[in-house]
């Protein structure tokens, strides 16, 4: 049965494995707590000694002292608080990252990489918003704002719009501390774009990276990137810390200016000293609540909306996860007769057919060509081998074994895989021609593979060789795409090797060079090309023609234009393109 992924929780995600933080934070918000219901007491012992002309000096600095002590343990706690967040959410990107890359294809293709690399920064962002809110200080801190200005208001009107201007004072030192976040914020901008992009760029990779087994591999780099993020977003949630002691200095200015001003109206008797010392109490109370209740609810509704698209990400099965409905096969059979067989399968996208009642079979040796017509379901028969679908109906044999016998990173080892576009990870070429690679190879081996199809003068002339990243400033033609992918097939060893149209960015030079080289892979290895150039089907063992979905016949070159007119018109067709 299938497995009820758990949903998301936030607090406990949060404070797991962290008994000591949470107790540290705990003891900081208690120690900060304490230090401002001390400051009330102080004033009041300060208007005291003013009424009796008493020395101010010794309260004073015991004030300030006990001011600095509640703004220092606030912004350790804030800061404490802000760090487990970002840890939190760079694990929550990892969990994003790693389940993204095992989904089936399907759902990949259905989400599209843009979706899925918005679950990586905004989504995140809006989660850690909410994580800085909390599910208890937002409502708390409504109440305490409103209730708290109410009272303001009917003790003191006055008192209170001298209050509200001296925390615009605050509001200059906040201007201080944000352009200094604003160039933090700019380098976390920078790492987050460089981040989605290096993601963007695996997921369009994604059917490479599957036929390859390298989702362990790229998810480790991209966990990485992610860490270089973490550490970005900790140096800014460092400086963020500073903005509620800022506002908590505002009202202390707000303090001051209120004594002043209450003073006056004290001793013009427009003010009690009871009434006066409740409207400081309420003052120290002040900061917090306007704060939080300025940007909570928007934050609040923002993150819980991002959890949501969380949890329906992590709702979608794993693609691993199909090996645990059947048999597993982990080992290649001893001796298979044939490569791949197809027996009446029927396969589709979205209740869609594009196959019906397909039967051939590829020989563990040799070439073998698949022709027809755009939309034939070439492409799809590939698709259906490496298992990025499933058929509806029939039965499919890798090597021997029914392809959801296999356990799926043994199945993809079998298999080498050069899609159309010959598509390549945004990396260094070393990095690209080594992908899913289970042993080491040295640079001697990597060159012979390029030298082999032809590519190794030209990578020589980049400025970092094998090891030119892509993608960038630097990048390679179709053609020479296509022969960078064919040398990654070389050297991973797979005895079966399926190229979709390998041909169709190549001069005919190197289209010359490349069937020597899969000529050469035939007398060993299984070797099914998606052809449509006709010097790539006159050089098959076997060519198999497809025609709306069906196998309209196969047999050799020659077999095939004495008796099956759809093969003779895709030849004649081609013929005449080149004519």
């Amino acid at each position: 049965m299938p497995v009820t992924p758990e949903r998301l929780r936030i607090l406990r995600e949060l404070t797991r494995g962290r008994g000591i933080q949470v107790a540290l934070i705990a003891i900081l918000v208690l120690v900060s707590t304490s230090s401002s219901l001390a400051v009330p007491m102080l004033v009041g012992r300060l208007v005291a000694a003013i009424q009796s002309d008493e020395a101010l000096l010794g309260l004073t600095g015991l004030l300030i002292a006990t001011g600095l002590g509640t703004a220092a343990a606030g912004a350790l706690a804030t800061f404490l608080l802000g760090r487990m967040g970002q840890q939190l959410i760079y694990r929550l990107r990892v969990r994003t990252v790693d389940h993204s890359l095992r989904l089936r294809m399907a759902d990949i293709r259905r989400q599209g990489s843009g979706n899925l690399a918005a679950r990586l920064t905004m989504d995140a962002a809006r989660l850690k918003a909410l994580i800085d809110i909390g599910p208890v200080q937002l409502p708390m801190a409504g109440v305490t704002l409103l209730g708290t200005l109410i009272i303001m208001g009917l003790l003191d009107w006055v008192l209170l719009l001298v209050t509200l201007a001296a925390f615009a004072v605050a509001a200059a030192i906040v201007v201080i501390v944000v352009r200094r976040l604003r160039r933090t914020y700019q380098s976390v901008q920078i790492e987050v774009g460089g981040f989605v992009q290096r993601f963007v760029g695996v997921i369009d990779a994604i059917t490479v990276i599957k036929a390859n087994r390298a989702e362990p591999v790229v998810g480790e780099q991209l966990a990485e990137s992610a860490a270089r993020l973490r550490d970005l977003e900790i140096k800014a949630a460092r400086m963020e810390s500073l903005m509620v002691p800022v506002i908590n200095l505002g009202q202390q200015i707000a303090l001051a200016a209120v004594v002043i001003g209450g003073g006056a109206r004290l001793l013009s008797g427009h003010l009690t000293l009871a009434t006066f010392v409740s409207f400081l109490l309420y003052l120290l109370q002040l900061a917090a609540p306007l704060l939080m209740a300025a940007s909570g609810v928007t934050g609040l509704q923002m993150g819980l909306a991002a959890r949501e698209r969380f949890d329906e990400i992590f709702a979608l099965p794993r693609e691993d996860r199909d090996d645990l409905d059947g048999a597993i096969l982990s080992a290649p059979p001893v001796a298979p007769t044939a490569a791949v067989e197809f027996d009446q399968v029927t396969a589709g996208y979205d209740a869609r057919p594009v196959l019906r009642d397909v039967s051939f079979a590829v020989p563990s040796r040799g070439l073998t060509a698949v022709v027809g017509l755009s939309g034939s379901g070439k492409s799809t028969a590939l698709n259906l081998i490496l298992r990025f679908l499933s058929a509806e109906q029939g039965r499919i044999s890798v090597f021997g074994e029914p392809v959801q016998s296999w356990r799926l990173d043994r199945l993809r080892s079998e298999i080498a895989y050069v899609d159309q576009a010959a598509t390549l990870l945004p990396d260094s070429i070393r990095t690209n021609l080594t992908l899913g690679s289970e042993r080491p190879a040295g640079d001697a081996e990597l060159r012979a593979a390029l030298d082999r199809v032809g590519l190794l003068d030209e990578i020589g002339h980049l400025p970092d060789g094998l090891d030119t990243v892509l993608g960038g400033e630097f990048d390679l033609s179709g053609g020479q795409r296509q022969r960078l992918a064919l040398a990654r097939a070389l050297i991973s060893g797979s005895r079966l090797i399926l190229l979709d149209e390998p041909t169709s960015h190549l001069d005919g030079v190197n289209e010359h060079r490349l069937r020597e080289v899969v000529d050469e892979l035939a007398t060993d290895h299984a070797v099914l090309v998606v052809a449509h150039r006709l010097s790539t089907v006159r050089q098959a063992d076997h060519v198999i023609v497809l025609d709306n979905g069906r196998v309209a016949d196969q047999g050799s070159h020659h077999e095939l234009l004495d008796r099956c007119e759809r093969y003779t018109e895709l030849v004649d067709a081609q013929a005449l393109a080149h004519a």
